[in-house]
């Protein structure tokens, strides 16, 4: 079983998985924590780590703030490969209400150029508080689909949100169109408690299938699923978790949280998580197979029949 952290920082933390493939290997871009001194420069980032496999992975390259709208750190990237470039989707950090999503690229998938119009996305209307965290990207019909998470204007409710973009412009900030003018998905059912976020969306036999992760860390966060025939309007496959928490004693117990969903070149369907049994004192990336085989997505160990 895949289980990677980052332990560049004091301790083992790699949260908010984003893979894609790039020619012969895999890159994984995720969440690293602050060093937890006082050294400069020691706010949230993004690690990069590759693989071979999907299964082993090492760390090569660190993405540091570098913009103003930045400087209190990034994380919770997205990530999509178009037309030999990596298209990054990450979120600011520590900003609260005015947190919101911009975009970088790069033709070899760690050193990476941001777009001057940073950032790209933060969400209108009197439903939300205008925050965008959580970025995930697909391409659909034309058009580059963006989904965030945001709250309601109290601060408390988690909640989807998403915009577009033609998929032929460079994505900066005046290419985005808001396509909702309230959640696309809220929290509604028990186990979701205060809290939907982390879409995660890929497309099968013509629809749109988003993992989704609901309830807020360690409360336990679990991952749920919904289908969407225009990428807008979704319906939950299930009332209960696709993947749930870890019994207790287990490596993930605390909670199965932040999903990504990686469709690789021979059609085969990976869900990355991440876990941990300590209620968040560490943080540890892996990773489950996807199985279409009923038509609906059903989960299995990495390796089974």
């Amino acid at each position: 079983m895949m289980m990677f952290a980052d332990t560049s920082r004091g301790r083992p933390f790699a949260k908010d998985p984003a893979v894609v493939r790039l020619g012969d290997r895999y890159l994984t871009y995720y969440t690293i924590c602050p060093f937890g001194d006082d050294r400069e420069g020691d706010g949230y980032g993004i690690g990069i780590a590759e693989s071979l496999d999907l299964d082993n992975w090492t760390k090569i390259d660190e993405i540091q703030p570098v913009q103003e709208c930045e400087q209190n750190g990034i994380c919770a990237p997205g990530a999509i490969v178009l037309d030999e470039t990596v298209h990054l989707f990450y979120q600011t950090y520590g900003n609260h209400e005015n947190d919101a999503i911009c975009h970088a690229t790069s033709t070899e998938g760690t050193q990476f150029d941001r777009d001057p119009t940073n950032p790209i996305i933060k969400p209108t209307g009197d439903w939300n508080c205008g925050r965008a965290i959580d970025g995930d990207v697909i391409d659909w019909n034309g058009e580059l689909l963006l989904y965030w998470a945001t709250r309601d204007p109290d601060y408390n409710i988690q909640l989807i949100g998403v915009s577009s973009a033609p998929l032929e412009s460079d994505f900066s900030r005046d290419t985005w169109t808001q396509r909702c003018d309230a959640p696309i998905l809220a929290p509604e059912l028990d186990w979701e408690q205060n809290c939907i976020e982390a879409s995660a969306v890929c497309k099968r036999n013509g629809r749109l299938w988003q993992f989704y992760a609901g309830a807020y860390n360690n409360r336990p966060q679990q991952i749920g699923c919904a289908v969407s025939d225009d990428g807008i309007s979704w319906k939950r496959i299930s009332n209960k978790p696709l993947l749930p928490n870890g019994a207790p004693g287990s490596w993930n117990h605390s909670e199965s949280g932040h999903p990504c969903v990686f469709v690789d070149e021979d059609g085969s369907t990976h869900l990355f998580f991440q876990g941990n049994d300590d209620n968040g004192k560490s943080w540890y990336l892996s990773r489950v197979d996807v199985d279409w085989s009923t038509g609906q997505p059903t989960i299995r160990p990495v390796g089974s029949a």
